[in-house]
């Protein structure tokens, strides 16, 4: 009997749903845009083949091309751009998706609407119907969740209502993620590619002057003590008291202090979602303030010896700078080996400087 009842109840709902659809759908409003600056078939066809300088220029020309319908500034746009395409790096296999320009994912039913029946929706007027997400940003009467165009078009219309302000940019992205720590990072995204007017910000620089008197090796993932048995999360390179050290990347300052384990430390934030710890310093330059945009090379404090103790603690190891890197998944960090990123920086450095020199 409950049976007999469960499938009379489905069949109804469904029936009632489909009615309400066809005689809705002819009434419901369709997407407003202006005719797209770039075509569908030219974002499409941006290979893997092209170099980074002309991925670049396209993805900007769509930033934009969307910015100009929307209304919303081409770096908010890059920013939450990069920053789906770090979490997808950090996700392989739960946000897989097709070679493309933009890194932004949407889940199906979040593109077609929780309660789209058709689990194949790109009709842009039923996907509406169900509060879905996607939109048709080409103009081709698609919403498809695999088109650049309309993949940017739809999360720009997510944003969009909430306003222009930088404070509605903010709700806007805490009502889509639901996560404090995915504002911040597509805050500070979005600063360094205001400040630079530039997406070609990946440069990397070795974090102390090439020439001077250091040496390292791979130490992360040895056994410490001080303070419980943990891991060594990070390189050591040993060097002298006072030696500059420099910003390994672009980037915004995240966090400056003091850290009982760390001494003095700084933590600079990059394009990548990598976050980047330099610890045990003798201090801080006058202009590696929280919030600030710093460049690779730009000094940010100097070697010391500090940490293992309360503020102000000094010389319970000889002088070296602890250099960490952290991976953000979205809701943890953790840390990766940054001896192989180190020598590849050292190397590169190196090269450049006899390529100037000749």
């Amino acid at each position: 009997m409950q049976d007999r009842f469960t499938t009379r109840f489905t069949y109804t709902f469904w029936i009632k749903t489909i009615l309400a659809g066809t005689l809705l759908l002819p009434l419901l409003p369709v997407d407003v845009h202006g005719k797209p600056s770039i075509t569908t078939s030219q974002v499409q066809n941006q290979g893997a083949e092209q170099k980074p300088a002309e991925i670049f220029a396209a993805r900007r020309h769509l930033y934009e091309s969307i910015g100009q319908i929307t209304g919303i500034p081409w770096y908010r746009l890059a920013a939450i751009d990069q920053y789906e395409r770090t979490i997808t790096r950090a996700h392989p296999k739960d946000r897989k998706h097709p070679e493309r320009l933009t890194g932004i994912y949407m889940t199906p039913p979040a593109w077609r609407g929780w309660l789209n029946p058709d689990e194949t929706d790109q009709h842009p007027a039923s996907i509406l119907f169900f509060n879905g997400y996607g939109r048709d940003g080409s103009g081709d009467g698609i919403a498809d969740p695999n088109n650049d165009l309309d993949l940017l078009y739809s999360i720009a219309s997510v944003i969009q209502k909430y306003g222009n302000r930088q404070e509605d940019f903010n709700i806007a992205l805490w009502e889509y993620y639901h996560n404090s720590r995915s504002v911040q990072r597509i805050q500070q995204f979005a600063k360094l590619y205001e400040h630079f007017d530039n997406l070609d910000l990946f440069g990397h620089a070795f974090p102390v002057p090439l020439g001077s008197n250091y040496s390292y090796r791979s130490t992360w993932g040895t056994k410490r003590s001080w303070g419980g048995y943990r891991i060594h999360e990070g390189t050591d390179i040993f060097a002298p008291h006072g030696l500059p050290v420099r910003s390994t990347c672009y980037g915004v300052v995240e966090i400056k202090g003091w850290n009982p384990f760390g001494g003095w430390r700084i933590g600079i934030r990059d394009l990548n979602n990598h976050y980047h710890y330099y610890a045990h310093l003798s201090g801080f330059d006058k202009n590696a303030h929280i919030g600030e945009v710093v460049t690779p090379g730009q000094v940010v404090g100097w070697v010391g010896s500090s940490g293992y103790g309360k503020p102000g603690t000094q010389g319970k190891f000889p002088p070296h700078l602890h250099y960490g890197i952290y991976r953000d998944s979205g809701l943890t960090e953790w840390s990766f080996d940054p001896y192989p990123s180190l020598s590849h920086w050292e190397r590169e450095e190196r090269k450049q400087k006899k390529n100037k020199s000749k």
